[in-house]
């Protein structure tokens, strides 16, 4: 009743052993948007306690990385961009030929 819009775009990238990888674009940004959006599709991410179902034996937080973030600086108002490497706990739930880390 009390929410506020949300947009989440979202592409297929692989799917293995009964997992997705996806990669996503938000028009938007709210709290646990991805995990709430992801959920509700009936897609929940691998470890996630709050939305989906924790398995610590793959990995003991939610499987969600931010590998590009795109803002406006507030006070210069340039474009910024920040990249990040996935990290190795999920680096290793992927299959070797797509491990690029």
């Amino acid at each position: 009743k009390n929410s506020r819009p949300a947009v989440t775009h979202y592409k297929v990238l692989a799917r293995y052993n009964g997992y997705t990888l996806v990669e996503c674009r938000l028009e938007t940004g709210r709290t646990h948007q991805i995990r709430v959006h992801m959920a509700h599709i009936g897609h929940p991410l691998l470890g996630d306690w709050l939305y989906g179902q924790e398995d610590r034996t793959l990995i003991p937080r939610p499987a969600l990385h931010s590998h590009r973030l795109e803002l406006t600086h507030p006070v210069t108002r340039r474009r910024l961009t920040v990249t990040a490497p996935l990290p190795e706990d999920m680096a290793r739930l992927l299959p070797a030929d797509m491990n690029k880390s």
